[in-house]
């Protein structure tokens, strides 16, 4: 009997010896591969800023690189066109560049990135530098709104887009706008005003309205936010901007009179001081919060002035002899109390510092500097008096709105623009060294003034100084000026008028 041939146990099959011979020559070249090292060019994963449109909260972008770089490499071949001073921070392949003041708005970014290495490039080494990267972004527009005086835009919301030399009128005709607070995203205007049909059209009958503006920004994504799996997959797209001047009623004034009111830094919280119809003696701050009624803040004392603290957690207000702060939620009990200071006039941005003021018992005016570790310290002192004060992006300059008496028998104040340099005014034996005039204004009654975004601009509203008589005349008159600023304290710029008439301008973030 014949036995069977046995197939070779080595390699049974014809296709099994070549799979085993494919599988050696792939070993032997990734072998190789690993041995001679990687060659392929490095690159750019993600750029957080790219084909964004960026605001004064924007203070830092960041690349993600495709594996660890040389941080000097990078650093020295980064280009940014026009310039934006800043510095660099690393976290494994992210980079963080941190600006040191925002970047200027209604302007263009080009960042380029070429001939940069990774960590493990030697010198002389032939491997391929990062792949070449080029991205834009781009600021904010400058834009401002304000409220009309002339014809069929009197008492009406204007928007201008200082960029495009824009205007659009955001408000109907029949709303007699009162004040007004810019939304951070600069979508929407929060705005007090009283209708022309009613017959009462005092402050004490505005309600509170919102009015969208037909702007739209694709903000960048937040810095601590992880870059994409998949960096070539499109963003999605930015949201539809509304219709311009759509009008929503907030909040109604049916059993309670709507007096001041102030939108906090992240546009959740709108604070309104309110009096009961039936009962004056019921009055004090109500929170309103998107989506809820609006409610009492129920503390001990209902107080006047007050103002938002950039965190939106706090409110600082005027109490008896002194300045409490409150938590904003219902039935909580006072954070502090600041017994000698009668007006918070503003934060800085970040909330570290803020401008108060102190009258004194010889009727002067103290302007103090009050830090959040419980420092306070006087900048300057006045027989005149202290309207407003608003902090410049770097803490270093407070722009004010101060006023002289007039020697005279009659009393008469003379309003005028000025800048402390704040560094100075701590260490200065003579504060008013560190005090420089920049505009006198006429002696008008009420001025408003508003610092840009970007620190490079100050606006402001001025009558004409031959108007005298009935506020509505002088208002009749009222034009805006705005008065470019450098940093510079000692250079002596002009302002510029602006071909709008109206008054209380105000900058959109």
């Amino acid at each position: 009997m014949q036995t069977p041939t046995t197939p070779d146990k080595q390699f049974p099959q014809p296709l099994d010896r070549i799979a085993i011979a494919v599988m050696i020559l792939l070993s032997v070249l990734i072998g190789a591969l690993i041995l001679s090292g990687d060659r392929s060019a490095p690159r750019v994963r993600s750029f957080n800023w790219q084909g964004k449109q960026i605001g004064a909260d924007d203070s830092a972008f960041v690349f993600t690189f495709s594996r660890p770089m040389n941080h000097l490499s990078v650093e020295q071949n980064l280009k940014i066109d026009p310039p934006l001073p800043g510095k660099y921070s690393w976290s494994g392949r992210r980079m963080a560049y941190t600006l040191n003041t925002p970047a200027p708005y209604g302007t263009t970014f080009q960042v380029k990135l070429e001939n940069a290495q990774d960590r493990f490039t030697k010198a002389g080494s032939n491997r391929a530098s990062v792949q070449p990267f080029s991205a834009q972004f781009q600021s904010r527009d400058r834009s401002f709104a304000y409220i009309g005086v002339e014809g069929d835009d009197a008492g009406r919301l204007i928007l201008f887009n200082l960029s495009k030399q824009e205007k659009k009128v955001l408000t109907p005709a029949n709303l007699l706008v009162m004040e007004f607070k810019p939304y951070p995203d600069s979508d929407r205007i929060l705005f007090a005003a009283t209708d022309r049909t009613q017959q009462a059209q005092s402050l004490v009958e505005q309600k509170l309205y919102t009015v969208t503006t037909g702007i739209s920004i694709q903000s960048p994504a937040e810095l601590g936010t992880q870059p994409p799996l998949l960096p070539f997959l499109p963003d999605s797209p930015a949201p539809d901007p509304q219709p311009v001047g759509q009008v929503n009623l907030i909040l109604d004034n049916a059993d309670y009179q709507n007096l001041k009111f102030d939108l906090s830094a992240d546009g959740e919280v709108i604070v309104v001081q309110r009096v009961n119809r039936k009962n004056t003696n019921d009055f004090g701050p109500w929170i309103l919060r998107k989506d809820t009624p609006a409610q009492p803040l129920d503390s001990k004392q209902p107080g006047g002035e007050f103002l938002i603290t950039p965190d939106s957690a706090s409110l600082a207000i005027t109490q008896g002899q002194g300045l409490a702060l409150l938590p904003l939620q219902p039935q909580a009990d006072p954070l502090d109390f600041l017994p000698k200071f009668g007006t918070v006039l503003s934060f800085s941005k970040d909330g570290s510092s803020a401008a108060m003021v102190k009258f004194n018992n010889d009727y002067t005016r103290s302007l103090y500097l009050i830090g959040n570790q419980g420092t306070q310290k006087e900048i300057f002192k006045t027989t005149g008096s202290i309207l407003s004060a608003q902090f410049d992006p770097t803490k270093q300059i407070l722009y004010c709105l101060l006023t002289n008496l007039v020697p005279g028998a009659t009393y008469q104040e003379q309003p005028y623009l000025a800048a402390i340099d704040l560094k100075a005014a701590l260490t200065a034996t003579d504060p008013l060294k560190a005090l420089y005039p920049l505009v006198l204004l006429p002696k008008q009654r009420d001025i408003q003034i508003s610092l840009a975004p970007d620190g490079l601009a100050l606006l402001f509203d001025q009558t004409d100084s031959n108007a005298q008589g009935a506020d509505e005349k002088a208002i009749a008159n009222s034009r805006l000026w705005l008065l470019p600023l450098t940093g510079d304290l000692t250079a002596k710029t002009q302002p510029e008028s602006l071909p709008l008439p109206g008054f209380h301008p105000r900058w959109l973030p």
